[in-house]
């Protein structure tokens, strides 16, 4: 497969920032722009978050923020505990079975 070139033109201060996370996960800009090219097509969408470790004191914040993104995706979340429990021991009796 031929190779061609993608330019774009960003700002100095965005494009050094993103230089220099690039730098602490270990690849150059080019690379991280390769990759998400990439996943992009596999994806047909952007899938994927590379983000840097979140502070530990934000772990917790951060689990229910993604919790509640996932249950939008799914359409559940308006769900009651009462429907959240149903689907619970659904799910343990079939896992029984």
């Amino acid at each position: 497969m031929a190779n061609g070139l993608v330019q774009f033109r960003a700002d100095d201060v965005t494009r050094a920032k993103a230089t220099v996370i690039c730098e602490r996960l270990g690849m150059d800009l080019s690379t991280y722009m390769r990759i998400c090219m990439a996943k992009l097509v596999e994806e047909n969408g952007i899938p994927f978050s590379m983000k840097l470790s979140v502070p530990k004191d934000d772990a917790g914040i951060a689990a229910m923020r993604e919790a509640s993104r996932i249950a939008e995706e799914r359409g559940i979340s308006e769900m009651s505990l009462e429907e959240i429990n149903a689907e619970i021991k659904l799910a343990r009796r079939e896992r029984k079975v």
